[in-house]
């Protein structure tokens, strides 16, 4: 008996302390998650940002920590705390590994004037390590429990833009439990996306991953959430909503336009590539042009894309699309498994 309540008050504590889920509103199964796309310990972190009170939680305070790197926690006090981002918090490509853990309870803001969070192992300002830059295992950066919000990359166009919370090439990314809200990229471009998250190159091709995350009310001329070329996503137990691919031209750009506006939520271009949406749902998000919920266009018709226990219902495409809300050429057709596609 005694051990039995020990365990019972061993789970209690953990319930009690664990940071609440961003997953928002489901209504479809949750699929097993991987260990590699867990959350990480930050039972031992390398930097702590502030002292217990809101006042303490700085941009440059964050600034700070991402560009020293290592695991990252907030002590801000034991209410919800934004933090608006005077600068964009940049990772150094010398950085083995930055953790940015916000407990559930901080909110970075770009205040829908600047990016908030930028990692380019290809960018000799950050630090060159490699010529191999494009294929580079570190940093590794993870996000958890953390919401981005209002982050604006308008006009940030190295390296092609996007990218309007976060912008990644090279090394690792993982986000986990994490809150996407309002952000913003560039209006126009063909192949320019992802009003949340931006990435160009993984690690040997790795996945990046994405869990039991939100992200609502994206922006861009592609992607109102996520964007890449050439890069594969496992998308977990997350949820997509009311995000907009702005654009207009579709790529290559129509004649008389700027192009874009693929991809409502999700838009993913180049060669072999693969995305696995598992546990997801992905409602009313829309596209200008192609893919209201995802646009997959994979060049040489290598890339394949998984839909399992999720839904994707009222996710408009404006002018084309081969399957409701999706727009998709690759390998073969998308295998959908226990889903609703509507």
């Amino acid at each position: 008996m005694t051990r039995l309540l020990l365990v019972l008050a061993l789970v209690l504590t953990t319930l009690a302390t664990a940071p609440p889920s961003y997953a928002g509103e489901r209504g479809v199964r949750p699929v097993p998650v991987p260990r590699e796309a867990r959350a990480v310990s930050t039972a031992h972190p390398d930097r702590v940002v502030g002292h217990g009170t809101r006042a303490s939680c700085t941009s440059a305070a964050v600034v700070r920590a991402v560009r020293r790197g290592g695991v990252i926690t907030f002590d801000c006090g034991p209410r919800p705390v934004t933090i608006t981002m005077r600068h964009t918090a940049k990772v150094l490509n010398t950085s083995r590994r930055v953790v940015l853990d916000g407990g559930g309870l901080v909110t970075l803001d770009g205040g829908g004037k600047r990016r908030i969070l930028y990692q380019d192992t290809c960018d000799r300002r950050q630090r060159w390590t490699t010529s191999h830059c494009d294929n580079q295992a570190t940093p590794r950066l993870v996000v958890q429990h953390l919401t981005l919000a209002h982050g604006n990359s308008t006009g940030q166009r190295y390296d092609g833009g996007g990218g309007g919370a976060i912008f990644v090439r090279g090394g690792r990314l993982k986000i986990v439990d994490a809150r996407f809200v309002a952000n913003r990229c560039d209006r126009r471009g063909a192949d320019l996306g992802g009003a949340a998250v931006r990435v160009l190159d993984q690690y040997r091709d790795r996945p990046v991953h994405v869990v039991g995350s939100d992200f609502r009310r994206g922006r861009c001329a592609n992607g109102g959430a996520l964007s890449s070329i050439g890069v594969s996503w496992r998308v977990l137990n997350s949820t997509f909503v009311d995000n907009r691919a702005i654009g207009r031209g579709a790529n290559p750009a129509r004649s008389g336009t700027a192009g874009g506006g693929s991809g409502g939520a999700i838009y993913l271009d180049g060669n072999r590539f693969t995305l696995d949406l598992g546990g997801t749902l992905v409602r009313r998000n829309v596209a200008n042009e192609g893919g209201g919920a995802v646009f997959f266009v994979s060049n040489d018709r290598t890339g394949t894309m998984r839909i399992r226990h999720s839904t994707l219902e009222r996710n408009p495409s404006r002018r084309f699309e081969t399957q409701p809300g999706i727009f998709f050429l690759g390998a073969r057709r998308p295998t959908v498994t226990a889903s609703v596609v509507r």
